[in-house]
């Protein structure tokens, strides 16, 4: 018994020493065993080299794109930059015989460094005070954009596709009115009018007009412009709210408004270089243009509630009434803004017209250079309105119509953000102008109507997200 109790308990020692000797082994064993799933949970939470290339790529494409933007960018203000350096180099060569220094002065701070052209002339003689860049105002042809709507309105009325008695019905869609539609230069009204009046009347009405013929002035290597040549469909429409496949001269846009201004006369443009032209006070009228004395009225107050609350605001001044149009566009990649005008427009004394290029041309800064000749030229105009030329006075220099700038971001800058330059080869149209309403020419003085200055028209809150999508609608192509 006592040899089986010695062996039983040797027998627990061994057992002991065992399992004193096994337990860190499993423990270690276990620790072995665990370190793969471990492993494994670290990469699932670690990404895939897939992802991490996917990250990589999308990563290298953000710097290249913004790398481009940024080139895209420094090339496009160089090329600001060269445009308006040559600008300031056809200024230099401008021929200035027989110009007004005062005006041309006043013209020149007006436009600044910026890339452009002004023309200031007299709408009832036609004697052109100053033309800022004759190269471009005499030599170069822009599209019209916007500012063929003045065209566009006149033919509509005289064709009575716009009832003078409701201009609002040209058609069951259309729910504003000639007045609103000239302040707001709104595209779809134009091109509403424009399709309905037809090409070749439309093309008729710009020749009447002085558009794709040279003025006559007494300058050298003046350029006609030109009209479009055929076009159908909506083609029309457009071409009737943004002057697509036009050229037009600044002395070309200075001249149509003041034909408007003279109730019908297209006067010929002329520098005074010579004593006889010193002394000229009746104008040399190409034609008398066979629109209704009527139509030419009903386009003023469009006119004054575009430069009163409308897209050529930055030209109001508040001692004379000014009445004018505006256009921007997009013309082969490049912004082109205009802008032509009269006033006062009781007794009109100044037309002026501005084209500018590049982002010179938004914003509608050429309504802001206009509106600063414009106030500029206030002290030297008396009670009757007459240009006192031989009057001095000391000017303070003034900085570029910049510094007047607001953000006036229209209907015409967000359509041209969205339409491309149409520029298609058509072919020749051998259509013979048709006039519309003959009526007899008269020399004598036009009998004007005072009219009375249009209110700002309140729009509703809640049409305004509304009104936004009928602008963009109307600029498709």
């Amino acid at each position: 018994m006592k040899v089986i109790h010695n062996l039983n308990r040797t027998l627990s020692i061994v057992a002991l020493s065992l399992a004193m000797l096994i337990s860190p082994l499993q423990a270690a064993a276990n620790r072995h065993r665990s370190k793969p799933d471990r492993r494994k949970q670290t990469e699932k939470r670690k990404p895939s080299n897939k992802a991490m290339r996917a990250d990589r790529l999308r990563a290298e494409a953000r710097r290249r794109a913004e790398a481009a933007r940024l080139a895209a960018a420094a090339r496009e203000r160089a090329a600001e930059e060269a445009m308006r350096d040559q600008v300031q180099s056809m200024i230099a060569k401008d021929d200035v015989s027989g110009e007004d220094p005062e005006i041309r002065r006043i013209a020149v701070n007006a436009l600044g460094d910026h890339a452009g052209t002004v023309v200031v002339m007299n709408p009832r003689t036609g004697r052109v005070y100053t033309i800022v860049n004759q190269q471009w105002a005499m030599r170069e042809g822009f599209k019209p954009c916007s500012t063929i709507k003045l065209v566009t309105g006149l033919a509509g009325l005289n064709e009575r596709v716009i009832d003078p008695s409701n201009t609002t019905a040209i058609s069951d869609s259309n729910r504003v009115d000639l007045t609103h539609a000239l302040a707001y230069s709104k595209n779809e009204y134009f091109q509403s009018v424009g399709g309905q009046v037809g090409f070749s009347k439309m093309i008729s009405y710009a020749r009447l007009m002085g558009l794709g013929e040279k003025t006559g002035i007494n300058a050298r290597n003046e350029s006609a412009g030109s009209v479009p040549t055929s076009k159908t469909g909506f083609a029309v429409n457009h071409m009737s709210s943004h002057g697509d496949d036009f050229k037009v001269t600044a002395l070309q846009l200075a001249t149509l408004v003041s034909t408007m201004a003279n109730g019908g006369k297209l006067v010929t443009p002329f520098f005074a270089r010579t004593a006889q032209d010193e002394k000229r006070s009746t104008a040399k009228v190409r034609r008398i243009v066979n629109i209704d004395s009527e139509s030419f009225q009903r386009m003023i107050p469009g006119m004054m509630g575009s430069v009163s609350y409308g897209s050529g605001k930055r030209a109001f001044d508040p001692q004379a009434t000014v009445v004018g149009k505006t256009g921007t566009c997009i013309e082969h990649g490049t912004w082109i803004g205009l802008f032509t005008s009269y006033a006062p427009l009781n007794d009109p004394q100044l037309a002026i017209a501005v084209i500018a290029r590049g982002s010179d041309g938004r914003n509608h800064f050429p309504a802001a250079v206009a509106g600063r000749i414009y106030r500029d030229l206030n002290s030297r105009l008396g009670v009757s309105g007459n240009i006192d030329i031989a009057s001095k006075r000391p000017l303070t220099p003034a900085t570029s119509a910049a510094a007047d700038a607001d953000a006036d971001t229209d209907e015409e800058e967000a359509d041209a953000n969205e339409v491309a330059d149409d520029s298609s080869t058509t072919k020749v149209d051998s259509t013979k102008p048709l006039w519309g309403d003959q009526r007899k020419a008269v020399d004598s003085k036009i009998k004007r109507t005072v009219m009375t200055l249009p209110s700002r028209p309140s729009q509703p809150a809640n049409n305004k997200s509304a009104d936004q999508r009928a602008r963009r609608a109307g600029g498709r192509q």
